[in-house]
């Protein structure tokens, strides 16, 4: 039986306890990038919360099944089905093609994604890749009457629900009421202005590069009909939970809402999970704003893109996230702080320090230790499983994660813990610690360290405690802890 696990749900507005359709198993489905251009690091966000999403649930004994679109065709400049499209406008500031564009910022995109300790989703399906699907749902939604063709484009009617803004409250719908009055690029075509495209034809661009046969007109698919087609095509008529930035709420989660359940005649998602902007000091990030701060940017002014990843998980996911570098700058002290009290973690015991160094190994040789305290580690684990299950609560986990260094118990029982928790936050601590050249203690150093021991030994047997606690004094402004724990003292690095 899985951990119990709740999280805010966008559609009820509270945290719900969330139970699969499936016991055990869960189907999701996430919003992926548009590929005109770079993802910049708040996009990025994004995904690092979702992955933890993800892992979290597996961590609590769940099967998860994530399904991710590529959108590679169909997105407007503006939400509201007006301005050029990404895609093609893309092309045009490179002059390449429009695939060549889309191949090119896929593969930018995933390198970035993976950089950052994303495990890639299950299914990741192009929308290029669905036309008939998408043709096949707008013909259905015409033949139940939810759509109508006009001005040569087909348009879901949103007079036919009764309740289109789903995400909403009252307050909320009355303003996005008006700022659908206030629509600057009036679409005349349509019957109400809420109404949005589910397939243009030529009669909206002559110059659309990507266009296809459909029977009502050559043309190419509205942005938002291609996350209910793609999501059904591989996940079913049901989805658990679908995720997505807080822009996608309005109007594109809207519509897919209304698109999905319109044609399939039932509830399609019960639980939205939505992770909030990343801002920096002028404001949100956006690609408009020129030139683009990308994971791999990041990389190339020295930054590991863990501790970007550190820096997303230390703040909870709904919460709006300021960027800067000092800040950053202070995450990767913070980072390396942690790697190398790990170092100092396998610099104290003898079989650790023996043990081959090469990560799947050394966390094998961790992993089946007759030394890790069986009892410890399920403390620690249960206490992770109950953050993360509550809301998906990663500042809590990191704060767990200090709490091990802490903790009364040796160094393979923290090292399996630390293990643990990495099936989560994925920050690959042991790695980089077993990687950093400086893992291999400088041996005056440590022969000063045993000597020290040896010294403050001698004063306690001879109960000269004084002496005993000047050297455990003197040992802390060397950088060095020691604690007496039941195998003997133990020493790390701080």
């Amino acid at each position: 039986m899985p951990h119990s696990f709740s999280f805010y749900n966008t559609l009820s507005r509270k945290i719900d306890d969330f139970v699969p359709r499936e016991e055990g198993k869960v189907s999701m489905y996430t919003c992926g990038p548009t590929v005109y251009h770079f993802a910049h690091i708040g996009n990025i966000r994004t995904y690092i919360m979702q992955d933890a999403l993800i892992k979290a649930l597996e961590y609590c004994g769940y099967d998860v099944k994530r399904v991710m679109n590529i959108t590679d065709v169909g997105h407007l400049s503006s939400d509201a089905d007006t301005g050029e499209d990404k895609m093609l406008a893309g092309a045009k500031r490179e002059h390449k093609t429009v695939m060549e564009i889309a191949d090119f910022y896929t593969k930018a995109f995933f390198k970035d994604f993976d950089a950052v300790g994303n495990k890639r989703p299950d299914v990741i399906e192009p929308a290029t890749n669905c036309i008939p699907e998408f043709i096949h749902m707008v013909e259905t939604l015409l033949e139940k009457g939810y759509a109508y063709v006009a001005g040569g484009n087909v348009y879901f009617d949103t007079s036919k629900l009764e309740d289109y803004y789903v995400f909403s409250s009252a307050i909320e719908k009355e303003e996005l009421q008006v700022g659908v009055r206030d629509d600057v690029e009036e679409d005349t075509a349509k019957k109400n202005k809420t109404d949005f495209v589910l397939w243009f034809t030529k009669s909206k661009f002559e110059d659309q590069a990507l266009k296809w046969d459909s029977p009502w007109g050559v043309g190419y698919p509205g942005w938002h009909i291609e996350c209910s087609c793609i999501s059904m095509k591989h996940l079913g008529e049901y989805i658990d939970i679908h995720c997505g930035g807080v822009d996608n709420i309005f109007p594109h989660h809207t519509n897919e809402i209304a698109q999905s359940e319109s044609y399939l005649g039932h509830e399609w998602c019960k639980y939205w999970f939505h992770s909030n902007h990343l801002n920096d000091r002028a404001g949100k990030m956006s690609k408009s704003k020129g030139a683009v701060l990308t994971v791999s940017v990041l990389q190339e002014k020295g930054y590991d893109p863990l501790v970007y990843r550190f820096f997303c998980l230390q703040s909870h996911y709904r919460k709006p996230l300021e960027f800067s570098f000092d800040v950053l700058d202070n995450t990767v002290t913070a980072y390396n702080n942690l790697v190398k009290k790990v170092e100092g973690l396998i610099a104290s015991d003898d079989a650790l320090k023996a043990a081959d160094k090469n990560l799947e190994s050394f966390l094998n040789t961790v992993r089946s230790s007759a030394d890790v305290d069986k009892a410890v580690l399920k403390e620690f684990e249960d206490k992770f499983a109950d953050a993360i299950s509550n809301d998906l609560n990663t500042s809590m986990a990191v704060t767990l994660l200090y709490d091990v260094f802490k903790a009364d118990t040796n160094a393979s029982t923290k090292l399996a813990i630390i293990d643990s928790f990495d099936k989560v936050l994925s920050l690959d601590l042991i790695g980089h610690a077993l990687a950093d050249d400086s893992a291999d203690i400088d041996p005056e150093l440590e022969a000063y360290i045993k000597d020290a021991i040896e010294r403050r030994a001698a004063a306690k047997k001879a109960k000269d405690f004084a002496t005993a606690d000047a050297i455990r004094d003197e040992l802390l402004t060397k950088g060095v802890e020691i604690k007496d724990t039941r195998e003997g003292v133990k020493w790390t690095l701080v």
